[in-house]
């Protein structure tokens, strides 16, 4: 193992652009990332098509300025680690080509990175993880509880069935009239209003760890259409709260069982959605009386960003795990 392994990570997999540097899986010398939120907000989501081609017209700026800010050179670099899935393909592939012919230019080793594992490790750019420990994944397309034993080992222990966190809260806020991304604005009005409208909560059969989010999002939805045909109206705020509190009561329930079920006492929280302050504060709580360790990336490392890439990509790295000129991007990529 090297004691001062450089990675460089890029990560396109949905709508930001973003290349990294980052030395020993921790210390992050450049994050350059370039969001497409204001081209993708009048759709009300990410267009695919339209994502690549930012990808396409953004990459080799974005490698040049992540490398200028890092102040390093070719020679400096040990590795390059790139994001294979799963995410958009047409998005994947622009981050995985550019990779490869960075890769067969510079001479340098190939890393391909799953997404979430990348969402995973942007936890231990904050404090380095220890193990075993369990970890809620919460983004616009995922919601898993991951299970890990030591560095680059993952089992998924629960999932969503249906709708994935992050892509409910989207479509609640498409409802209310909210501007993309909705999780954001759910969030604000769910700190202004009470959960006073009884929303359910999916627990499944017994013991299962897995979610479900699409029956909430439909009770969202018939409640707004009963209310109008009563000419009555719920406020917005009102009905954020309510759904917050039925999403994050799930969550932090399920999480923290799934937390002594698997006698760990660590929990990492990953994913877009982790930046939500009512999921926050309920499982600081919660964790708070259980006696387990919790651990939060700052708001800029919630989000999709190359340093978490670099970062699991260093312990692949370290592993000798490398991928040839056969790598290609995969939507469906499972994490194993």
């Amino acid at each position: 193992m090297s004691k001062n392994t450089i990675i460089l990570g890029i990560e396109t997999s949905c709508d930001e652009t973003s290349v990294a540097v980052v030395k020993n899986g921790r210390e992050v010398l450049s994050n350059i990332i370039s969001s497409q939120i204001e081209s993708h907000k009048r759709f009300g989501g990410v267009v695919p098509e339209i994502a690549s081609r930012h990808h396409v017209e953004q990459i080799t700026y974005i490698v040049e300025e992540a490398m200028a800010k890092a102040d390093i050179q070719v020679e400096d670099v040990d590795g390059i680690a790139v994001t294979e899935g799963p995410g958009l393909v047409g998005a994947l592939l622009v981050g995985v080509n550019a990779s490869k012919a960075l890769a067969f230019a510079w001479d340098k080793p190939l890393i391909g990175v799953h997404h979430i594992a990348g969402h995973i490790y942007a936890n231990h750019i904050v404090e380095e993880l220890d193990f075993p420990l369990l970890s809620l994944v919460v983004s616009g397309g995922h919601t898993e509880l991951i299970y890990m034993k030591e560095h680059a080992s993952y089992e998924v222990i629960g999932e969503t069935r249906d709708d994935a966190v992050g892509e409910a809260y989207d479509k609640v806020a498409r409802t209310l009239g909210l501007p993309y991304p909705g999780g954001p604005h759910i969030d604000r009005l769910a700190h202004e209003g009470k959960p006073v409208i009884d929303l359910p909560r999916a627990w499944l059969e017994e013991g299962s760890y897995d979610f479900s989010f699409s029956g909430l999002k439909s009770a969202v939805i018939n409640t707004l259409h009963n209310a109008k045909q009563r000419g009555e109206e719920w406020s917005k705020e009102e009905i954020a709260a309510s759904f917050q509190a039925s999403v994050v009561d799930v969550l932090v329930t399920k999480a923290m069982r799934a937390a002594e079920d698997k006698k760990v006492d660590r929990l990492v929280l990953a994913g877009g959605v982790a930046a939500n302050k009512g999921l926050r504060a309920e499982l600081t709580e919660a964790c708070g009386k259980a006696g387990l360790k919790l651990t939060v990336p700052p708001l800029e490392l919630c989000t999709d960003n190359a340093a978490m890439i670099a970062s699991a990509g260093t312990f692949l790295y370290w592993n000798g795990n490398f991928a040839d000129d056969r790598l290609n991007g995969q939507a469906g990529l499972l994490l194993k």
